[in-house]
């Protein structure tokens, strides 16, 4: 396919695309994304490691035989297994324990060497960066992110972009509460861990089972499956990834209860909608972004835009609505001010100061400027959902109206 046909058929899919409204007009704090490979795989194509779970097993094997840290039977046995259509996950799983500590300890090991050879300057690999900028701007508006991705792909270009973004595991306790409730707006919780850190790389459960039998962050993290919608980008494997079973999906009831959503290729059509009836066993709604993964970052673009564009109240309680198409609108409003508006003449009485709490990027036409008694412009501000503070009437208004 030419350039040319390529680009007809992504404008033609862009047009013709659609989105479910009922993941659409989620505010964006409502969600929580979980990343798989293929973002990475978006972002960074250069390397094949990113671009799947077998990709990455195969840049291991290869690493590993480079930097001759697995014998070569096991390397040829390790090779044969991946060529085989089986199940991956436990082909990784063997490999890391191959490659750790007859103890089963998972410090030191070889496994996170073989991954810092294969995942090298990754921020000299980022060349399609438009889903990055998309989940870090949902992420700006209170999206929660964690990835089973080794790879700080994220947090590289969210760095870049001047922002405070911060790598978690589950190692880390504290560091996780605080992000489960809400407290680390940039932080992404690896629950693989991440390639740069070896206490925190385990692919067996067995590796988490402080986790696991922690009450506490076992509430915390189910409570998160239970309240926010899970929105699945780029992940093929993750429903049957152990670890991710463990915290989530085996471990709360009801799951047809809640609503999820997953995003994934068509490759066939009797293969989705097959996938598609499955996952709503789990609570999952599956939607295509297409039948060519061309279509990946311009669909999970568009769809950031869209959930980005629902009308979200001013934290703090009630009252008058931001537009989010404004980036960082939130962070750019002023201090408000206590602004006298005067009673025209549409009621009896002098000029009454109404208190008005208002700010002036949210003056529109729906705005009461006057033309109005009090008690109407009471009324109508209740209802735009904008303060109005009660004062003492003044001495010579009493009995005014």
């Amino acid at each position: 396919m030419d350039s040319v046909e390529k680009t007809t058929n992504r404008s033609e899919q862009k047009s013709s695309r659609k989105f479910l409204k009922s993941l659409i007009r989620k505010q964006p704090q409502e969600l929580l994304l979980v990343i798989g490979t293929g973002v990475s795989a978006a972002v960074a194509p250069g390397i094949p490691a990113l671009c799947s779970w077998r990709s990455c097993i195969e840049a291991v094997i290869e690493a590993a035989e480079q930097l001759e840290v697995l014998h070569p039977g096991d390397v040829a046995e390790f090779r044969r297994k991946v060529t085989k259509d089986r199940d991956l996950l436990v082909v990784a799983h063997d490999l890391i324990r191959k490659m750790s500590p007859r103890t089963g300890d998972t410090k030191p090991n070889f496994f996170q060497d073989c991954l810092m050879e294969i995942f090298d300057n990754l921020e000299q690999h980022i060349q399609n960066p438009l889903v990055l900028q998309s989940i870090l701007g949902l992420m700006e508006r209170g999206t929660m992110v964690l990835t089973t991705n080794y790879d700080n792909l994220l947090e590289i270009f969210g760095q870049q972009q001047n922002k405070p973004m911060e790598s978690l595991d589950l190692k880390d306790k504290t560091k996780v509460l605080q992000w489960a409730r809400g407290h680390i707006k940039y932080g992404v919780l690896h629950i693989h861990g991440l390639y740069t850190d070896p206490c925190g790389l385990v692919l067996d459960p067995s590796g988490y089972k402080d986790v696991t039998q922690d009450p506490e962050v076992m509430e915390v993290l189910q409570n998160l499956y239970r309240t926010k919608s899970f929105l699945f980008v780029g992940c093929g494997e993750t429903l049957r990834d152990q670890i991710f079973q463990a915290l989530f999906l085996y471990s709360v009831p009801n799951k047809v209860d809640l609503e999820h959503y997953m995003v994934v290729l068509k490759e066939s059509e009797d293969h989705f909608f097959k996938h598609q009836a499955d996952m709503l066993l789990h609570g999952i709604k599956v939607v295509s972004y297409g039948d060519c993964f061309d279509y990946f970052p311009g669909y999970v673009q568009d769809l950031a835009v869209q959930i980005c564009k629902q009308r979200s109240p001013v934290p703090g309680g009630p009252g008058p609505t931001v537009n989010p198409n404004e980036l960082g609108l939130l962070e750019r409003l002023p201090v408000p001010t206590e602004a006298p508006f005067p009673d025209l003449g549409s009621c009896q009485g002098p000029e009454r100061s109404l208190g008005l709490v208002i700010y002036a990027d949210r003056v529109d036409s729906t705005t009461l400027l006057g033309s109005a008694c009090q008690d109407c412009a009471k009324r109508k501000s209740e209802e735009n959902g904008v303060e109005v503070s009660k004062k003492p009437r003044r001495a010579d208004d009493a009995g005014g109206s």
